[in-house]
């Protein structure tokens, strides 16, 4: 089976352990290194269950992911926000608050 957090559990579970992954992201492309003892090694199912809840963690934060794109850039952000404080609208009513929680309720938290 393919685990796209294979590299990221591997580290996790055995921090400065090398280790080479030749080909797809599975347990059988996996290779330590000659200086990595047997007990230095984590098992299997320690290691799927490590690729399973990074995935689910990844998978927990699609909503970021939707929403970085539609945010204003900071430049503009910023601009709003001087604008906003200017004219005594650093509150809900201001055009900052308005761009910023129109992409959130676009793209909302689970």
């Amino acid at each position: 089976m393919r685990y796209s957090f294979l590299p990221e559990a591997l580290i996790e579970l055995a921090p400065n352990k090398g280790f080479v992954i030749d080909g797809e992201y599975e347990l059988k492309n996996v290779t330590w290194n000659e200086n990595v003892t047997t007990s230095d090694i984590p098992k299997d199912e320690d290691i799927i269950k490590k690729c399973e809840e990074l995935q689910a963690d990844y998978d927990a934060k699609q909503y970021q992911r939707d929403r970085a794109p539609s945010y204003p850039e900071i430049k503009e952000q910023l601009d709003l926000l001087y604008h906003d404080m200017t004219s005594g609208k650093g509150d809900k009513t201001g055009e900052w608050y308005k761009a910023v929680n129109k992409v959130k309720t676009d793209n909302p938290k689970p």
